[in-house]
């Protein structure tokens, strides 16, 4: 996997697991005063980060990237909270998480409909897909083919090792990725719910630490 670290001089660090298909770049409109790690590119599970610094650890969570923190955070240490965003550990679950008919519209995103897909899928509003555009991914088609196969690769192989305990969870009202009532099927009580949004869920808020208060 890669990163992108943000510095700020502080003893606490939010490790932000993004989703599939995502870079720093989406998440540059959240500006916090934690030290910000933010991990992307699932085509392996290997991080080479030195975490003994950080008092207190703060995971998020986001997408396919529930399912990596709940492989790759057992192994951290100090950490005080696991918030699951739009996502669960399970990802590849037909009740649970993204069903096949997902699947196939992932794998059939193109230079000529990703821009309806993201439209549809992403945003709730016109005014959020204007920001979306400008702040999208600047990663290419191919590594996000590239990643999707080894997350299924990975899926298989590592779904008996998953942690499914997150403290709570935030899900969107209107995802069409992670349905609503899978989210509700599997947090339960733990469930917090964003009205009038889809599956970015980030310009409803201002910095990450605002999604571990939420």
């Amino acid at each position: 996997m890669q990163y992108f670290y943000q510095n700020n001089k502080s003893k606490d660090l939010i490790l932000f697991f993004a989703g599939w298909g995502c870079d720093e770049n989406q998440f540059v409109n959240l500006h916090d005063k934690k030290d910000v790690l933010i991990l992307y590119d699932y085509q392996n599970l290997d991080l080479d980060f030195d975490f003994s610094k950080y008092q207190n650890i703060y995971i998020i969570a986001y997408s396919a990237g529930v399912f990596v923190a709940s492989v790759v955070a057992k192994s951290i240490r100090n950490v005080r909270l696991k918030v699951a965003v739009c996502g669960n550990p399970y990802l590849f679950d037909e009740t649970l998480g993204i069903d096949q008919k997902t699947i196939d519209v992932f794998k059939n995103i193109t230079l000529d409909n990703y821009l309806e897909f993201r439209r549809k899928y992403m945003v709730f509003s016109d005014e959020e897909y204007v920001k979306y555009n400008e702040l999208q991914t600047l990663r290419t088609i191919e590594s996000c083919e590239s990643e999707l196969k080894a997350l299924q690769e990975m899926y298989t192989k590592q779904k008996d090792k998953i942690d499914p305990a997150f403290d709570k969870a935030i899900a969107a009202e209107n995802d069409l990725i992670f349905k609503l009532e899978n989210q509700k099927r599997f947090y339960q009580e733990k469930l917090r719910v964003i009205k009038n949004a889809k599956h970015h869920i980030f310009f409803k808020f201002n910095k990450f630490e605002d999604l571990l208060l939420f």
